[in-house]
């Protein structure tokens, strides 16, 4: 098995760097469960059946969830960053039980002010992005 190498300060950090890649459990039963703790008790959430009823492909996963997921890569890679901001673009919805997969590169080092810029994407095993964006971390010097 590799080891996975994480990073602990901004000069670990290398321009144009591929973040190890994620693949978020979007499992049916984490996305009910998710939905219902944070009070989204819709059909779309929670039934494939039900999803595709209102012209969905089957039930997708909350962007609330996909944007929690995209914090834990990151945190995959470097534990002790902290996020500043994330912003992200809903193309597609997610689909519950289909396998996806979250990639990030390194964009922009400030090094003056400890923050380091990643582009992020999550994209279906057909490679069509779902879900992209950017985030803003910063890092001990």
């Amino acid at each position: 098995m590799a080891t996975r190498i994480t990073i602990s300060k901004i000069e670990d950090v290398e321009f144009g760097a591929n973040l190890p890649a994620f693949e978020p459990d979007t499992s049916l039963a984490i996305v009910k469960t998710f939905a219902t703790l944070i009070g989204w008790d819709g059909a779309r959430f929670r039934d494939h059946e039900a999803a595709r009823k209102e012209g969905l492909a089957g039930a997708m996963v909350p962007g609330v969830l996909s944007q929690g997921y995209l914090v834990a890569m990151i945190h995959q890679w470097a534990p002790v960053a902290e996020i500043k901001t994330i912003d992200t673009v809903f193309r597609a919805p997610v689909i519950a039980d289909e396998p996806h997969f979250i990639t990030g590169v390194v964009t922009d080092i400030n090094e003056d002010e400890g923050l380091v810029e990643i582009d992020l994407t999550v994209a279906n095993e057909k490679g069509e992005t779902r879900v992209f964006g950017t985030a803003s971390v910063s890092l001990p010097a």
